[in-house]
């Protein structure tokens, strides 16, 4: 499965499950793999904890990912985990983020959400998506550009750094 594989046509709705998108990778001629079915239920425990409140949220480092999947499967290669991932982005399954100065981090798809930072503190905040509705309307509009506000944080100072 490459790099310029995107999901079938039809039904666009995110996978729910981990063999919900095995399912899709194998429609879009991948293989599921062992190592690519263990990161995949650890997103979905990431993200099952975090919206149970058990966690410290969706986001993790290729690096988080790797060292939990390893627990399972120690024989897991940071490589293939980031291989895997930019397969799963590319069918539409995971999204990276970038949260201000750090590394990229990763989520599934149904969990993405926007973002700001506080530039002093450091604090992230989660921003509805509606927050930037105007924002993107006014630039497919003006400019023709369709944004991705869940790509990149938006720096700037919190309330108690004001």
């Amino acid at each position: 499965m490459g790099r310029s594989v995107a999901p079938p046509d039809g039904d666009r709705r995110p996978p729910a499950t981990v063999d919900d998108v095995l399912a899709l990778v194998r429609a879009s001629g991948g293989r599921a793999t062992h190592s690519r079915r263990v990161l995949l239920e650890v997103l979905f425990d990431v993200h099952r904890h975090a919206t149970a409140g058990a966690g410290a949220g969706h986001h993790r480092t290729a690096e988080e990912l790797a060292e939990q999947v390893q627990r399972r499967a120690p024989d897991v290669a940071l490589s293939t985990i980031y291989r895997n991932l930019d397969d799963l982005q590319a069918l539409g399954v995971v999204v990276h983020s970038h949260l201000g100065h750090g590394p990229a981090t990763y989520q599934l798809a149904t969990a993405a959400h926007s973002h700001f930072i506080c530039d002093h503190c450091g604090a992230m905040i989660e921003a509805p998506d509606e927050v930037f509705d105007g924002l993107a309307r006014t630039a497919k509009a003006q400019l023709g550009f369709t944004i991705d506000p869940h790509h990149f944080a938006i720096l700037g100072r919190c309330v108690d750094c004001s």
